[in-house]
């Protein structure tokens, strides 16, 4: 059997602190295959690779029997909220 969704969601959250963590299982349910959108202050000052290696540590033993792990966003809290305040229509005054 191989890795849960939920599996992943628990080890990025108790390791990460994720404000926001979204996980998708792409692997039609096997656990081979994972895309993970994380918004973390633990990313604060780090740049992009420093912050996939954050994410790839974090899930060290999933890893084991992960065979793809896209990680499409990993931000910090104040990025995601430029990133919704851009998305989110203006209302009118």
């Amino acid at each position: 059997m191989g890795v849960t969704k939920e599996q992943v969601e628990s080890s990025l959250t108790s390791k990460l602190k994720p404000s926001h963590l979204e996980v998708t299982d792409t692997s039609g349910g096997c656990g081979a295959s994972f895309v993970v959108e994380i918004v973390s202050e633990q990313f604060e000052g780090k740049r992009l690779l420093e912050r996939h290696r954050l994410v790839n540590a974090a899930l060290e033993e999933e890893m084991k029997e992960i065979h793809a792990l896209s990680i499409k966003k990993a931000i910090t809290p104040e990025q995601w909220k430029q990133q919704q305040e851009s998305v989110e229509p203006k209302s009118e005054a």
